[in-house]
């Protein structure tokens, strides 16, 4: 968990604390139903394929629930599974194994889920220089725990939140006045942030590039338009597209020759990666 950002590190011991607390309650009435004394072994596996991704949580787990069990990683976050593959194994107190239990397993099976699905992304445009970017279409709680999972997965963060980066989009330019004059106070306010304008046609793109802006936010343009915007823009500022991107649409706006696509669905199309624990 070192190797983690520190900020990360904070938000996963709090969530962990949050997540323990709301399945356990006042306690785990059916773990009593075990002697104290019991230990067990445990096997955790993987029913399909994918990418792994949850090993720091599954270690908060155990830390905030019962230090003394032990576990024996055959995996690190970013490594490619196959189905029924052995992800830990765990050695404890019984009650501990099985109390819990769910929450490592939700947090491996969405974390892995989203690492899953990015690297699926991530290979359809290999062959490009595209950077792949998150959303904050987020699973509420879990926003820098996914965007590190998407990281796993061979994709790339875009703002974390709505403090590090400006993303100017239409109802901030008419409040502003327009997209030169957003910009301009967006340099004011925080001169040291990215400036991302949201464009929704050619000329609008035009006066973004006028203004400045770091990076132009290409929203439902057609191929032909991005291949247009490309040239135009000639290495002023940063295209990125965006807008029903899909798993069929991805690699020719790839090729477009765009520097980024942003893809919600790095994080909200996710299906949980499918997990059992048994008991040795």
């Amino acid at each position: 968990m070192s190797r983690l950002p520190e900020a990360l590190a904070r938000d996963l011991a709090q969530s962990v604390a949050f997540t323990l607390a709301e399945d356990i309650g006042s306690g785990d009435i059916t773990a009593q139903l075990i002697p104290a004394e019991q230990t067990a072994r445990a096997t955790i596996i993987t029913r399909e394929g994918g990418v792994f991704c949850g090993r720091p949580w599954v270690e908060e787990v155990f830390r905030q629930l019962d230090p003394s069990v032990s576990i024996e990683w055959q995996v690190d976050d970013g490594d490619t599974l196959v189905a029924d593959q052995v992800l830990f194994k765990l050695e404890g107190a019984a009650r501990s194994l099985l109390t819990g239990e769910r929450a490592a397993l939700n947090y491996v099976q969405t974390l892995s889920a989203t690492a899953s699905v990015s690297a699926h992304y991530a290979r359809r445009v290999a062959h490009t220089p595209v950077h792949l970017l998150d959303t904050r279409k987020t699973l509420p709680g879990l926003r820098l725990a996914q965007k590190y999972a998407v990281t796993c997965g061979g994709c790339h963060n875009h703002r974390l939140g709505l403090w590090d980066a400006f993303l100017i989009k239409e109802n901030h330019i008419m409040a502003c006045g327009g997209i030169g004059e957003a910009v301009a106070q967006a340099r004011r306010i925080a001169p040291d942030k990215p400036v991302e304008v949201e464009v929704e046609n050619r000329k609008e793109m035009e006066q973004a590039l006028e203004a400045g802006a770091d990076i132009v936010m290409l929203d439902n343009f057609n191929l032909a338009e991005l291949m247009k915007s490309v040239k135009l823009a000639a290495g002023r500022a940063k295209l990125e597209a965006s807008g029903n991107i899909t798993d069929e649409t991805l690699v020719a706006v790839a090729e477009t020759g765009v520097d980024y696509i942003s893809i919600g669905a790095l994080t909200k199309h996710c299906r949980a990666m499918d997990l059992s624990m048994r008991l040795d």
